[in-house]
């Protein structure tokens, strides 16, 4: 038989707000995370090209909530009837599941163009003589059971391709409460196994695969999203996965370690992607040691590259204060200014305070002499 071709993908999550992020001064950040998922149909639709397949299999939470505004539901829809070469398969996953979004489906199933298939029944659905799709929709966001037990007993036609489409955790990876066989693949005789929930890309084994989200929403995977180009022989052969990826943005982390001495805001510099700043939401951790001159031009230097970024966050909480004599001298050589860097100076220093009272007593006197330092330049 010819190789059957298809993308795997999960977890878009049309229509999040991103309410957990602070917004860039200019007010666009989270309109621009929006658009981004949205635009990741297109650019499925260009993988699903590229890799010569009809079919794109969302293993859950195309949606990211039971009751999306009507205009995301009706642009997701039209786009992706706009590529009407392609065939779509929508599982419920958790956060759009059987029970809370039944009116959701309802619309889907009403209104969607007929390349646009709503899967909210566990039942085989043949997608050609030789594939057959076997699908397994969330019914409720906290089931807690397996969401693909049903896959043991379902049916496929003789010597057809079986192909689960299933949401939830291996692990357990939040609130759902459903863990899922790691060798379901086995017991129900599947070629494939396309799971969402988890949104990073993970194979749990050779026929078990996360694709991840096509656009990624967090700080945890550090790298664009993808989604999986799936190539299976016939029954039993062993299926080919490529990722191709399907991000905008780069959710990126990163740790910056500083001894004492050391120039710190070229330190920052040199850990700074040299382009595509403006799709890169990047969240640095300053660690190790460092003078109160060196946080000051750390923090400077944040300020000044900061803008660049999507995002930018610098985080100093694990960076320990060098108390150099010459740091509280740029302070004052005397008068209540140095009494005041003084105290906080020994208050940062006295081991017999709890770990919390040092830590604001060393932060309050870096901001003092960034203060000092401010007014003076």
């Amino acid at each position: 038989m010819t190789a059957f071709r298809f993308i795997h993908t999960s977890d878009l999550h049309l229509g999040r707000r991103y309410a957990n992020l602070p917004d860039t001064p200019d007010g666009n950040l989270r309109g621009r995370l929006m658009e981004a998922r949205h635009a990741a149909i297109s650019r499925l639709a260009e993988a699903a090209r590229a890799h010569g397949a009809a079919d794109i299999l969302l293993a859950g939470d195309t949606f990211d909530s039971a009751t999306p505004s009507h205009p995301v539901l009706r642009q997701a829809l039209a786009a992706m009837g706009e590529h009407h070469d392609l065939r779509w398969w929508l599982l419920p996953g958790n956060h759009d599941n059987l029970r809370e979004a039944e009116p959701l489906w309802d619309t889907i199933g009403r209104d969607a163009p007929g390349n646009v298939h709503a899967l909210v029944d566990a039942a085989p659905v043949d997608l050609t003589p030789e594939a057959t799709l076997l699908p397994c929709p969330v019914a409720y966001r906290s089931g807690g059971t397996d969401p693909t037990e049903a896959l043991a007993t379902m049916p496929s036609g003789t010597g057809a391709l079986r192909i689960g489409l299933a949401h939830g955790g291996v692990t357990d990876f939040d609130d759902t409460g459903a863990t899922i066989p790691p060798d379901r693949d086995r017991s129900a005789r599947l070629d494939y196994l396309a799971l969402g929930d988890w949104h990073g890309r993970l194979a749990v084994g050779p026929r078990v695969h996360y694709s991840g989200s096509p656009e990624q929403d967090r700080f945890r995977h550090d790298r664009r999203g993808v989604c999986l180009a799936v190539s299976l022989a016939g029954p039993g052969a062993p299926p080919e996965v490529a990722e191709i990826e399907t991000g905008t943005f780069l959710w990126a982390r990163e740790s910056l370690r500083l001894t004492p001495g050391q120039d710190a805001a070229a330190a920052l510099e040199a850990l700074l992607p040299a382009s595509g700043r403006r799709e890169i939401l990047l969240a640095i951790e300053a660690i190790g040691r460092a003078s109160l001159a060196a946080q000051t031009e750390l923090g400077r230097a944040a300020e000044r590259v900061g803008p660049e970024f999507a995002l930018f966050r610098l985080t100093t909480e694990a960076l320990a204060t060098d108390f150099e004599a010459a740091d509280l001298d740029d302070i004052d050589r005397a008068g209540a200014l140095r009494l005041a860097a003084d105290r906080l100076r020994d208050e940062a220093a006295d081991e017999e305070l709890p770990p919390e009272q040092r830590e604001i007593a060393a932060q309050a006197l870096a901001r003092l002499y960034a203060i000092v330092k401010e007014g003076r330049g």
